[in-house]
């Protein structure tokens, strides 16, 4: 399993670093929608929608918000043509707005996951909720990954890769060494808390190194040493509020497409509940500087 684990990563890797660094904004979206849109496929089968059309229709209810914000710019260009009112033109950057739902619903999760999995794990929670929940989540990461890459550059979506990966990769071989003490074990037996420290080692690790290489000042370096911890620990508490959907379903995997690491959404699980964090980081850090 390992070994597969491996293989894959260092296929999949290189992959998602050419297109971060060599698509342009429009095609980046559009390969990151295409996987959203798995990912969405593997969450329906994860909360019992199980007809084709039914799926189907899911996923086209995802679409129109990603659309919707795809194409804002031009319409709000049509609404200042159609109403005459060429200072709507001005609500552009209006949909950073949309960050703030995600992020709580992950610091209010990141809480509940701590303080109270069992109960977590014995809850019942309607089918058309989760479903609402899913289009939120999946929809805030395709966003704000395209964003931070239209507005910050491709090295800042890389840094947040990185970021994760290199945490992902900490906590498992810290927790396998080390780990004694359990994160949840309700939820997910083999997560310790070892482990989880292995990974905020990692991300301060992270930070420092994206400082000292971009010659940042303390001041915005703290900002990002914190900012860094705080994403990693927001990703390994959506970790396991992907593995709690999953054990409720009964199942290891969302899915078998990339082999040692189940489904697309296996796979993109910490990094959809740390890209909201980390834009909402940075838009402030950015404020902050100017």
């Amino acid at each position: 399993m390992l070994r597969k684990r491996v293989i894959t990563a260092l296929i999949l890797a290189p992959l998602a670093a050419l297109a971060v660094f060599e698509l342009k904004s429009e095609w980046f979206s559009l390969v990151l929608g295409v996987l959203t849109l798995l990912a969405a496929w593997e969450w329906a089968a994860l909360i019992g929608i199980r007809s084709l059309l039914k799926r189907t229709i899911y996923l086209s209810a995802l679409i129109v918000p990603m659309a919707g914000v795809y194409f804002w710019t031009q319409i709000l260009e049509l609404m200042a043509q159609l109403l005459n009112w060429p200072d709507i033109r001005n609500y552009s950057g209006w949909l950073d707005i949309l960050v703030v739902p995600p992020v709580l619903f992950w610091l209010v999760m990141m809480f509940l996951l701590r303080k109270t999995p069992d109960n977590l794990l014995k809850m019942t929670i309607k089918t058309v909720h989760k479903a609402f929940i899913g289009v939120m989540l999946l929809s805030a990461f395709w966003m704000f990954l395209c964003r931070l890459k239209a507005f910050y550059g491709a090295e800042m979506v890389m840094y947040l890769l990185l970021l994760i990966w290199a945490a992902d990769v900490a906590a498992f071989f810290v927790g396998r060494r080390f780990g004694k003490t359990k994160l949840a074990p309700e939820i997910s037996p083999g997560k310790t808390v070892e482990g989880a420290y292995g990974a905020l080692a990692a991300a301060a690790l992270c930070a420092i190194a994206l400082s000292l290489g971009y010659g940042f000042n303390f001041m915005v370096s703290s900002d990002f040493l914190l900012l860094s911890v705080l994403t990693v620990m927001i990703s390994v508490y959506g970790d396991l509020f992907f593995s709690l959907i999953k054990r409720q379903r009964g199942v290891k995997d969302s899915g078998a497409l990339l082999p040692g690491h189940g489904g697309i959404l296996d796979r993109l699980d910490s990094l959809i509940a740390a890209t909201p964090f980390f834009y909402a980081g940075i838009f402030l850090i950015g404020r902050l500087i100017i």
